[in-house]
């Protein structure tokens, strides 16, 4: 983690402390992630399917927000110093809706492996055909093009 505070970044950037990055994590059940968003950008929705994770804002302001299992959203804008809770399972997002400052934060996770999927790209990088996709979501196969270039581009 020495020397990311100094890095700029241009699009949500996170730095992972898991087993994978530290295999002495293997068997405590915990991991770390230090979040850096630029001014405007978002962290896409995702869950992780082996941990909750709790989220502590260091800088800046952040729109976050869960999506339940009956579907319901629970949004709250933090401020620096503010914590926030997001479920193991659950469909997350955290967004910069400053457009001026930075924003950073730090994610304590309860596994070694929390398990990241980001919605974009493990639906519309998926090998699902384009066909199914736009029937799924009632658009036609040309949008779906366009948001899985999208979802693909760096």
């Amino acid at each position: 983690m020495r020397g990311i505070f100094q890095k700029s970044v241009d699009k949500c950037t996170t730095t992972k402390a898991t087993k994978a990055e530290f295999p002495v994590l293997d068997g405590q059940g915990v991991s770390l992630a230090v979040l850096q968003f630029p001014p405007g950008s978002v962290n896409p929705p995702h869950y992780h399917s082996r941990a909750t994770g709790l989220f502590l804002l260091l800088e800046g302001v952040l729109e976050v927000g869960f999506v339940d299992t009956k579907g319901v959203l629970y949004t709250q804008r933090l401020k620096a110093g503010d914590i926030f809770l997001f479920p193991k399972g659950l469909q997350h997002y955290q967004y910069n809706f400053d457009y001026k400052r930075k924003a950073v934060g730090v994610a304590a996770l309860g596994s070694a492996s929390p398990g990241t999927v980001t919605l974009p790209s493990s639906i519309f990088n998926s090998g699902i055909s384009e066909l199914v996709l736009a029937k799924s979501f009632k658009t036609d196969v040309k949008t779906i093009k366009k948001i899985k270039e999208a979802t693909t581009t760096p």
